[in-house]
């Protein structure tokens, strides 16, 4: 009783109601600009956040993750440009939906399936995180080293199409992560005699370089203008068509759930993997493609889900499965908070704070998606460059705010060409910033496990935890790579055989 007694207190309380409307508000209105994923929303707002007190700025930041999650279904339903990437699905009926002039219900689908998405999401995580969390006191620097790897392993998930790619940028991330103070000698490493790198290089720095700067390099040459003929409203669906939604609505919270644990796969593999499995188990298969509501809530319900449970492994073991995540991680580090085993047993007030702000922030979400419709439908219709040039604005400011040092701002503008080189390369940005948050954990886990041991390497296999972690590590990568090598040989098979027909 007085654990509910407490929820009920928190709940009310303006120091946490602020932040979650504000992170929703915003986090719609970065979501419902196209090019601006939910990772890039939440870059601009980090830079503001030094300031703040932990609980607010993580509440913020989980807030605008939720909030990015729906509104990027607005452009994919008005203009049929998806705003995030795991509302493409959402595209291929909520689109057909406008055009037969029912934009309105198809937004209303889309609110109403992403408030059901996170309510599910909130308590897998609230019912997962704590019990994985048990183990904070067994873990010693061998466990942590063993994590750190376990935590790297997911690469080879994350690398798209190429792993060597994937390997090249996680290895960049780990170069930039040993720039500093060597974390057991004390020596200076690779400062080229600058003062300014004696602390190191700010995961801040790069992420809003890599995720945020490099797209607006991007679009600057994006020339395509996109509008919207009528402003909608929103209209929900009547009780006969919110049972025909049940179903997909559980698939979706299904797939959101397993897909959001799994480091790697994210709202978009949900999102589609739902979509074809309401497909499958749906009385009107004929409708999807054509403008079927329930094409629109399974991936709505899915990538809502996914903003939640996505969560849980960053929490528990302080590993981010997504851009997104990478980015609350290091809301996590500005104020001196690391996720992983300990954070709950050292400050299980913020953990509190977080899944009652992210609850506050489901349920504003329906409220605030209402009010803020005829904003993003207007900036929507808003040229590029006038955009482009207002979020330049924000992450310059926002950057030199954090310690009014021109030299952070110039090590985010080069984070920002190379991100953008990244780009045109399709290298992968989340195995660069896995290497750089990571790379401190690995190596200094790592020498001080063999100082305890006296340089015996044994050590890593002698601990219970670390033998699981590193055994689980290998696996990750062996599954991987063969799913990978039998994606290889099903596409030469199917070449050959094309070859044969002609």
């Amino acid at each position: 009783m007085e654990a509910v007694a407490g929820f009920f207190t928190q709940f009310f309380d303006i120091y946490l109601i602020l932040p979650a409307v504000l992170g929703v508000a915003w986090g719609i209105i970065g979501g419902s600009m196209p090019g601006i994923s939910p990772s890039i929303t939440m870059a601009l707002l980090l830079p503001f956040t030094y300031a703040l007190e932990p609980s607010f700025a993580i509440v913020l930041l989980a807030s605008t993750y939720v909030g990015a999650e729906y509104g990027g279904s607005i452009p994919a339903i008005l203009i049929r440009t998806p705003g995030t990437n795991a509302a493409a699905a959402s595209v291929l009926d909520g689109y057909e939906m406008n055009r037969q002039g029912k934009a309105g219900l198809a937004l209303g689908i889309s609110l109403y399936s992403g408030v059901i998405g996170s309510l599910v999401g909130l308590s897998l995580l609230v019912m997962l995180s704590g019990p994985l969390a048990q183990l904070a006191l067994a873990f010693t620097p061998p466990a942590y080293f063993a994590l750190g790897v376990l935590g790297l392993s997911v690469i080879v998930s994350l690398s798209g199409e190429s792993l060597v790619k994937g390997l090249i940028a996680a290895l960049f991330g780990l170069m930039v992560s040993t720039i500093g103070t060597d974390p057991v000698s004390g020596i200076s490493r690779y400062t080229f005699g600058l003062s300014d790198l004696l602390s190191g290089i700010q995961p801040i720095l790069v992420m809003v370089g890599l995720f945020a700067l490099s797209e607006l390099l991007r679009q600057a040459s994006n020339t395509e203008d996109t509008r919207v003929k009528a402003a909608p409203r929103i209209e929900f669906p009547d009780n006969k068509l919110k049972k025909r939604l049940i179903l997909p609505q559980s698939i979706g919270a299904l797939f959101g759930g397993f897909e959001g644990v799994m480091p790697g796969a994210g709202g978009t593999v949900a999102s589609f993997m739902s979509y074809n499995e309401a497909r499958r188990w749906s009385k009107k298969p004929d409708e999807f493609g054509k403008g079927s509501p329930e094409g629109i809530a399974a991936p709505e319900t899915a990538n809502n889900t996914v903003a939640e449970t996505s969560l849980i492994p960053l929490l528990s073991f302080g590993i981010p499965g997504s851009n997104s995540t990478a980015i609350l991680l290091g809301g996590f580090l500005i104020h001196g908070l690391v996720p992983g085993p300990l954070l709950f047993a050292r400050s299980g007030d913020v953990i509190n704070d977080l899944y009652v702000g992210i609850f506050i922030a489901a349920i504003a979400l329906l409220v605030i998606g209402i009010m803020i419709m005829p904003a993003c439908i207007w900036l929507v219709n808003r040229p590029r460059p006038y955009l482009n040039a207002f979020i330049l604005a924000l992450i310059m400011s926002g950057i030199y705010s954090i310690n009014n040092s021109l030299f952070e701002l110039s090590v985010m503008l080069v984070a920002g060409v190379i991100g953008y080189f990244m780009r045109l390369l399709k290298f992968p940005f989340l195995p660069t910033v896995l290497g750089l948050v990571l790379g401190f954990m690995i190596e200094s886990n790592f020498r001080r496990s063999l100082l305890l041991s006296g340089d015996d390497y044994s050590i890593f296999l002698t601990d219970s935890i670390s033998l699981i972690l590193l055994s689980l590590a290998a696996l990750f990568i062996i599954g991987s790579l063969s799913r990978r090598l039998l994606q290889m040989l099903f596409r030469q098979l199917k070449t050959k055989v094309t070859d044969t027909t002609d």
